[in-house]
């Protein structure tokens, strides 16, 4: 069965617009800010809040999209309610798997490379670059993952080569965390998941090395951030068993971790009171990390 993941991310992200701004001033938003060039593409982000007279905090946004699909203008929602709060927001793009490529690390690859970036330009946009968080869903969750507890993968721009790309604290709503289970590692539902992976990591066996190193859970060390993690109990696409794993290892490493369960919930959730949850939830989380 194939699945359009747009249409899963979507209804959650203009719901989000809806609900998150509906008291709520449209921020300064400065669209189409180009932060590098890769594959022979423009990598680009938007940027809402910014003011370099200050010093703000800042998160970075990631959409979802199963890899192949969504755009940052997904995130527009989340971004401004955010930036009404005192944050400086940058909402990403990153390559999206297309035609058998740019598959796995090019995504991680421009996310870290954006997180440094915002370091380089901190003075430009008002940021405190020792105060940077980051917010992901779906697809996007996992590549948030990985910002908190992995290293910089490509080192080789000289520009941006002294700036880190860890970031103090991370929000996942619903990512995939281990792809190394059998026999669909991420996905709920194999028949709607595994095209998805497999476009974005290759078949197995020969490509066991990836699935490994795309894993956050096989990263997770004593340096890696402080997570909040939102999942819904009813997820038919990526396992609630994919949080509850990283919340277990984190705990264990004795890294701050909390798993919030919607249990009436899918993938994607837009009920009022969960989208109002996790908004007031991870404004409290990133509050405490960022700002305290």
């Amino acid at each position: 069965m194939k699945i359009n993941l747009r249409l899963w991310i979507l209804p959650l992200c203009l719901f989000a617009q809806l609900l998150l701004l509906k008291s709520a001033a449209l921020a300064d938003v400065q669209k189409d800010v180009v932060y590098g060039e890769a594959g022979g593409q423009k990598l680009q982000l938007d940027v809402y809040g910014a003011d370099a007279k200050a010093k703000k905090p800042a998160i970075i946004f990631v959409h979802g999209g199963g890899w192949v699909a969504g755009g940052r203008g997904d995130m527009g929602g989340w971004a401004t309610a955010f930036a009404q709060k005192g944050y400086v927001c940058f909402s990403t793009s990153y390559r999206l798997v297309k035609d058998g490529k740019n598959g796995f690390p090019a995504q991680i690859d421009d996310v870290q490379r954006a997180v440094r970036w915002i370091r380089a330009n901190a003075n430009r946009y008002g940021v405190n670059p020792k105060r940077i968080g980051s917010f992901g869903l779906s697809a996007g969750g996992h590549l948030v993952a990985l910002l908190g507890t992995t290293d910089t993968r490509d080192n080789s721009n000289r520009e941006l080569s002294k700036y880190s790309s860890r970031v103090q604290c991370v929000v996942d709503l619903y990512g995939p965390t281990d792809f190394t289970g059998a026999p669909d590692p991420t996905m709920a539902d194999a028949s709607s998941g595994k095209q998805f992976v497999e476009g974005f990591l290759g078949k197995l066996p020969e490509n066991a090395a990836k699935y490994r190193d795309a894993s956050p859970v096989l990263h997770v060390d004593k340096k890696s951030a402080p997570f909040l993690i939102f999942h819904g109990a009813k997820d038919s696409l990526v396992s609630i068993g994919q949080s509850v794993i990283l919340d277990e290892i984190l705990l264990k490493q004795g890294i701050e971790s909390k798993l919030i369960v919607f249990p009436n919930s899918g993938h994607a959730y837009g009920e009022p009171e969960a989208i109002k949850q996790t908004f007031d939830s991870s404004l409290a989380f990133f509050d405490r990390h960022l700002k305290n």
